[in-house]
C-alpha cells in the first residue's frame, strides 16, 4: 500500500530531503524514510507538499500532463479588480508561452492563516490583496510570473490544495499521513 504524507511546508524550506549548505529542508520536518515530494514548492513559497513512496502517483501529481489541479492563496501588492484579473481566465503570455486558463477569485474565504516568519514587507500607502488561483499546470514560478505580468507582484504564496488534498488542519511545519 502506498504511503501518502501531507506536509505544510514553511517559508524558507527547500523541497528536498537534504542540503549541503545547511539550509532547512523536508528532512527537518518529516522523519519518514523513502518518501519523496510529488512536485516542488519554491523555497520562498509555503503550503501543501504531497510526499509519497509511490512513483506512479508521484508522476501523476508532478507531471503537467496529469492535469491535477492545484489551488494557491496569493497575497499581491496592490488592489486588483475583476477587470485586472480577467486575463487569467484566458491564459497569460509568459516568456515560455501562454499559460492554460486559471480559475481565480478575490479573497481566500475565512481561513485563519499562520503568521509568516519573517513577515512580508508592508508598505504604508500601498494596499495588498489576497487572491485564490487554481491552475492545472505547474511551470517554474508560474503563479508569481502570472501575477507580475498583470502588474501585481506576489508578497506571499501558499499552496492550499493539490488534487483533493488540502492544508485543512495542518499548522505550518506539521504533517500527517493519509
Amino acid at each position: 500500500m502506498s504511503r501518502i504524507i501531507l506536509l505544510n511546508k514553511p517559508f524558507n524550506v527547500l523541497s528536498q530531503f537534504s542540503d549541503d549548505e545547511g539550509r532547512a529542508h523536508l528532512g527537518d520536518y518529516v522523519p519518514v524514510p523513502r518518501v519523496y515530494p510529488a512536485g516542488r514548492l519554491d523555497r520562498d513559497s509555503e503550503g501543501l507538499i504531497v510526499l509519497t513512496d509511490d512513483g506512479t502517483l508521484q508522476h501523476k501529481i508532478a507531471n503537467p500532463d496529469g492535469k491535477m489541479s492545484k489551488t494557491y492563496w496569493v497575497q499581491v501588492e496592490g488592489a486588483p479588480t475583476a477587470d485586472d484579473l480577467a486575463p487569467l481566465s484566458q491564459g497569460i503570455l509568459l516568456k515560455d508561452g501562454i499559460t492554460l486558463p486559471a480559475k481565480w477569485q478575490l479573497g481566500i474565504g475565512d481561513y485563519d492563516l499562520w503568521p509568516r516568519n519573517p513577515p512580508i514587507r508592508v508598505r504604508r500607502f500601498i494596499p495588498d490583496t489576497w487572491l485564490t488561483l487554481t491552475l492545472e499546470e505547474g511551470r517554474n514560478r508560474q503563479v508569481r510570473r502570472m501575477c507580475a505580468a498583470l502588474g501585481f507582484p506576489v508578497l506571499r504564496l501558499i499552496r492550499y490544495r493539490v488534487g483533493s488534498w488540502t492544508l485543512d488542519g495542518l499548522e505550518s511545519g506539521a504533517w500527517r499521513e493519509v
